[in-house]
């Protein structure tokens, strides 16, 4: 007993309509791919850009609260000596013979005295905060360094990836070169990404008032 061929299968038409199916699908689901690519880029860049608002936040507010360089020849008044000014504004590194670099020119500079304990009788020194913005790659980082009893910064760290240039402003809660310290200091900028475009940073402190 002859067994006959199964005539089952695709026919030519089956088989183009089942591949044109299969590129629609696969054009879906490459845009839907894309898109989730694109949407984790923009929340890796966003996390990034937080990080870095963080990170300047801590160092922001604690060089505020500690800036301020005091008159020691002037007479003490309600218990205290009087600031003289300690806010420098685009300043170069050498500004009013406290050099702290070479640095480009710093959007900010904080002063303070440091008293050098280690010696008898005790030293004053000026300790320089400088934030500035540094070229990198074809970007701007903004920098913190930091000079103590030296010209060379004893540290600089990078705050912010990407800062657009003249974006960067200072803003005191009294005239900042006053010889009154002003009590409250915001350094704000803005930071880009490519996926997440521009975001505003703003850093703050409060002065001690001792």
């Amino acid at each position: 007993m002859l067994l006959k061929r199964s005539q089952g299968g695709f026919t030519l038409i089956e088989l183009l309509i089942t591949i044109a199916l299969m590129g629609v699908v696969s054009l879906a689901l490459s845009d839907l791919v894309i898109s989730a690519l694109k949407q984790m880029s923009a929340t890796s860049d966003r996390l990034d850009l937080s990080q870095d608002e963080q990170l300047g936040a801590v160092y922001f507010s604690r060089d505020v609260a500690a800036f301020g360089l005091r008159d020691y020849d002037a007479a003490i008044s309600g218990g205290s000596l009087p600031f003289k000014p300690s806010i420098q504004l685009d300043a170069a590194d050498d500004a009013d013979g406290a050099t702290c670099g070479p640095l480009p020119v710093s959007a900010l500079r904080l002063l303070s005295d440091d008293w050098d304990l280690a010696v008898a009788p005790p030293v004053r020194r000026t300790a320089v905060v400088a934030y500035y913005l540094k070229p990198v790659d074809g970007v701007f980082e903004l920098h913190r360094a930091r000079c103590v009893g030296s010209s060379t910064p004893s540290s600089d760290v990078r705050l912010s990836q990407s800062v657009k240039p003249g974006t960067v402003s200072v803003n005191c809660s009294t005239p900042c070169t006053a010889v009154v310290a002003p009590l409250s200091v915001t350094l704000r900028f803005l930071a880009t990404k490519p996926s997440s475009g521009d975001q505003e940073v703003v850093l703050s402190g409060m002065r001690r008032q001792s």
